[in-house]
Order: C-alpha cells, then sequence, then structure tokens
C-alpha cells in the first residue's frame, strides 16, 4: 500500500494577518485637552455653537463622570470628542444629554464618529445609566437606537426642531411615561436616582 502526500497539504499554514490598528484611540478627556477640544468644536461649530438650545443645559456645568470621551491618533492630535450630560428628561427622572460629537474635518473618513457613540452609550450603560437624550440628524442617530417616539412628550428649554429631538433607552422602559421640561441635573446626581414622570 502506498500514500501519496500532497505538499500543500503538509504546507505550513500561514497566521492570520493582524487586523490593522486603527489610526486613533478613544481616551478619556482631560484637563489638559481643554484649549484642543474647544478649537475643535469651533472649528466643527462655530460660535453659534453657544447660542444652540442643548447648550442651556450645559453651560457651566461638568459632563456626567466617565462620560467625557475624545479620540487622538497616532502623533497625539485630538480629532474628535464627545461628552454626555446629566439631566432629568422631565420631572426627575434621570437621563443624559449627548453631545456635542465633533470630528475633525480630515478625521471624518475613519468611521470615527459612529466609534465615539457607541464607546460613550457602552461607558454610559456599564455606569448604570438608563437613557440618552438629543438634538441631531434621526437619519444618522437611528442606527444606535435613537427614536423620536421617546421624547414626544418631552420640551427643551428653548426652541429646537421636533423631528431632531430623539431618545434612547438604554435600559427597557426608562423613557416610558416621560412627560415635561428637560431639565439640567446636579452634577453629581446619583445614577439609581428614582424617578416621576
Amino acid at each position: 500500500m502506498t500514500f501519496d502526500l500532497h505538499p500543500h497539504i503538509l504546507a505550513p499554514v500561514a497566521a492570520p494577518a493582524p487586523l490593522p490598528r486603527p489610526p486613533f484611540a478613544i481616551l478619556d478627556e482631560t484637563q489638559a485637552d481643554a484649549p484642543a477640544r474647544e478649537a475643535l468644536l469651533d472649528a466643527a461649530f462655530g460660535p453659534a455653537r453657544f447660542l444652540k438650545t442643548c447648550e442651556r443645559l450645559r453651560e457651566g456645568r461638568r459632563p456626567a463622570p466617565g462620560l467625557a470621551l475624545m479620540a487622538k491618533d497616532d502623533e497625539g492630535e485630538l480629532i474628535a470628542t464627545i461628552r454626555l450630560w446629566p439631566i432629568f428628561a422631565g420631572g426627575r427622572r434621570p437621563a443624559l444629554l449627548l453631545g456635542p460629537l465633533a470630528v475633525a474635518e480630515h478625521a471624518r473618513s475613519l468611521g470615527l464618529g459612529g466609534e465615539m457613540i457607541r464607546a460613550s452609550l457602552a461607558r454610559a450603560e456599564a455606569l448604570g445609566h438608563r437613557a440618552v437624550l438629543l438634538v441631531g440628524d434621526e437619519p444618522y442617530y437611528r442606527r444606535f437606537g435613537f427614536e423620536r417616539r421617546f421624547t414626544e412628550k418631552l420640551a427643551l428649554p428653548g426652541p429646537v426642531e421636533r423631528a431632531r429631538f430623539l431618545g434612547l433607552e438604554l435600559a427597557p422602559g426608562a423613557l416610558e411615561g416621560a412627560r415635561g421640561r428637560v431639565t439640567a441635573a446636579p452634577d453629581l446626581a446619583p445614577v439609581g436616582l428614582p424617578f416621576a414622570a
């Protein structure tokens, strides 16, 4: 009895090529990053950013602990920023306000905006937060689960295009029955605060 050995069967199998490292890293924001963050926001939105209704919920406040993220490229340049802010979604129902999200113009082809949103939502959920609101383009944010139906009975402290006012439940039922005015929450409001509609 003879056996034919086929060289291709015995040839060593090459290990799969390592996945390319993304050209950015998502990190916690630090105080030292403030000037670069503000420059990026100015470039993305201009001075009109301070006139937006959502700014009324952010001014003079700090982002929710652990929910101020940035992305830096391989050279250490800040190329994206996202923050989430503690709010009450009508009454005393705790939630977060997402924004602003900004990506440097030269880095917008990297899928970085989506990565920043996914990272911030995953972090918010891991920290025990239950709901997120934002004002933004519904076709863009829909893929992350944001929907108009969660904000139908909520009002922001100023004018807003209703079609752009969206919500996301990180925990089922977190925005059920939410109604009334959205207000800023104390900087150190506990995540598990009981709510009333």
